[in-house]
């Protein structure tokens, strides 16, 4: 079967890797003139089953107040007249209940374990590379108050089977020794030993190599313009450069999926949410983190790639703007500097943001639609690296006409009809 993977990002590589080890013939077409250049290029570094929740839950909307009224927020919103935007987090506000979040966290769960699974089997198989490792991630709590309140998150992981430990401030310098220098920062943290850390750049570029040493064909520097239709089915894709064909045709474009999709009337709720990440090169290796530390308060991530420090976060409402501001650097450096502030060289960081793909309930949008050739893999989020692997797998299989190794309810774009 010919089958064409539009978008040249994580899950747009890695779905072509599968689709073309199963003997399909792949065209992938990306506008970037390589793979992983935009919100895959420098990402936290995570990938991180244990995280996989919807940032919409109970007390959310409270905490947003006070995250926009903070000196160094996490969320950042920029009014303007924008109907999407509006509609998305009128939609966020909606799925802000015990009951939602619980039924959309096991859905997140459910593709993200397996995920996991099939990440472990992949390096198994390839021997991939990516600045990788496997020393689990620890979330960091500044006060007691945070620290009391992991009992939800630990009741949760429990019911999914997802392993974790509650530290107190020992404990969490045991795992992170360069913390002992700034003991009096945190009080305690919540470790997830499943986690693990990578530079998913490298990765995306390695697993794009090896989709073409299958004989995937990688069209990039191509900008898609439409899908066309017969009113039933896909019948080709508009290019900068033609038109091409396909028998199946996958969308995994992040947040460029929505506009794609909205002329054949599928209404899909993917917002981009920008983040912001900085990149410095470790100057003293004792004072940097072993693996990721998260910290609560400000939602910044601080990952040890290779010999680098990536520190991530924010989220940032603002349309499809990727106006880099000066604002949030400042807010990254102040959280790396206060944790780790002998790890790397501020002075040498490179700035950067891209745009998560976002959906309202958190879950991806995953399957197929109303037309039989046109499959969906977008809307992951945060966790596009975390679950890339095993999104490949579904979308392989349920291309390739075979059941699905997991169950696919709640999963789909059917859920918002």
């Amino acid at each position: 079967m010919k089958v064409l993977v539009l978008g040249g990002g994580v899950i747009g590589c890695t779905a072509a890797y599968e689709l073309a080890s199963d003997g399909h013939e792949v065209t992938l077409i990306d506008r970037q003139p390589g793979p992983a250049l935009e919100t895959s290029y420098a990402n936290a570094g995570e990938v991180s089953p244990g995280y996989s929740a919807p940032w919409a839950g109970p007390g959310v909307p409270i905490k947003a107040i006070k995250w926009l009224l903070m000196e160094h927020r996490p969320l950042v919103l920029r009014p303007h007249l924008d109907w999407p935007m509006i509609g998305w987090i009128l939609a966020m506000l909606r799925n802000c209940t015990a009951a939602r979040y619980e039924l959309n966290k096991g859905r997140m769960v459910r593709l993200a374990e397996y995920s996991r699974d099939c990440m472990k089997a992949l390096r198994e198989a390839t021997g991939i590379a990516y600045d990788e490792r496997m020393q689990g991630t620890l979330q960091l709590f500044r006060t007691q108050q945070q620290l009391d309140g992991t009992a939800k998150d630990t009741e949760i992981l429990d019911r999914f089977g997802v392993p974790y430990q509650v530290l107190g401030r020992g404990g969490c310098i045991e795992y992170e020794p360069a913390l002992a220098r700034v003991r009096d920062k945190f009080v305690g943290g919540l470790r997830l030993p499943g986690d693990e850390t990578g530079d998913c750049f490298k990765f995306t570029n390695r697993i794009a190599e090896l989709a073409a040493a299958k004989g995937a064909k990688l069209r990039f520097s191509e900008s898609i313009r439409s899908l066309l239709t017969d009113g039933k089915r896909i019948t080709g894709v508009v290019t900068d450069q033609g038109r091409v064909q396909g028998d199946a045709y996958l969308v995994a474009l992040g947040s460029q999926s929505t506009p794609l999709l909205a002329p054949l009337g599928i209404d899909l709720p993917v917002y981009p949410v920008k983040g912001y990440s900085i990149t410095l090169p470790i100057t003293d290796p004792a004072g940097a983190p072993e693996s990721t530390v998260m910290d609560e308060t400000h939602k910044i991530a601080i990952t040890r790639l290779g010999d680098r420090i990536r520190v991530g976060g924010t989220a940032e409402l603002a349309g499809y703007t990727l106006k880099l501001h000066e604002a949030r650097r400042h807010t990254l450096m102040h959280v790396v500097a206060d944790l780790f502030p002998d790890g790397g060289d501020l002075g040498r960081s490179e700035f950067w943001c891209g745009l998560r793909p976002m959906t309202p309930d958190g879950t991806p949008v995953v399957g197929g639609t109303e037309m039989p050739n046109l499959w969906l893999a977008t809307g992951h989020g945060t966790l596009g690296w975390t679950m890339a692997a095993g999104t490949a797998k579904v979308m392989a299989a349920l291309i390739g006409g075979r059941k699905p190794p997991i169950d696919m309810d709640g999963l789909t774009v059917a859920r918002y009809r």
